[in-house]
């Protein structure tokens, strides 16, 4: 499910009634949990956590007018979707939260690079998410990022 809007509010209106409650926790959780000087936006048609371009003037490698994602959200066709940047750029993140996730959560771990998939929305585990949030600040995502993804894809 491709949901085809210009801003947060709009994307936020389109989700299915069923998926809202969840999505609308999920969004608080990481409002409430998120450092400060990320920013949330409409970005790749997700919801999405950013560095600013007024923080991070280069913005992301791949299109460099476009601020350094971070963390985005989505109501997909079976699923709602967290990726999580963080979790793909630092194997120590990785780790920390797929141990920690049978600790949190009844149903098996559905997860790609940077991709966790939630298919059984009264399953997320916003109590790990919202640790997760608090895991990196700003600079230490930047730092992340120049590290780890920009000597990968050079």
């Amino acid at each position: 499910m491709k949901i085809e809007v210009k801003t947060v509010t709009e994307y936020l209106n389109n989700i299915p009634e069923d998926r809202k409650p969840f999505f609308n926790k999920l969004r608080k959780i990481i409002l409430d949990n998120i450092p400060n000087g990320f920013d949330e936006c409409l970005i790749y048609n997700m919801v999405g956590f950013v560095v600013p371009l007024k923080t991070y003037p280069s913005g992301y490698h791949v299109t460099p007018n476009t601020p350094l994602p971070f963390v985005n959200i989505a109501s997909q066709k079976n699923f709602i979707a967290l990726y999580h940047m963080g979790i793909y750029a630092n194997p120590k993140i990785h780790d920390w939260f797929v141990s920690e996730y049978p600790n949190h959560c009844k149903s098996k771990l559905d997860m790609g690079k940077s991709c966790v998939r939630f298919k059984k929305m009264e399953d997320i585990p916003f109590d790990l998410i919202a640790n997760l949030m608090q895991k990196y600040s700003v600079n230490d995502w930047i730092k992340t990022y120049e590290n780890n993804i920009i000597n990968i894809n050079i």
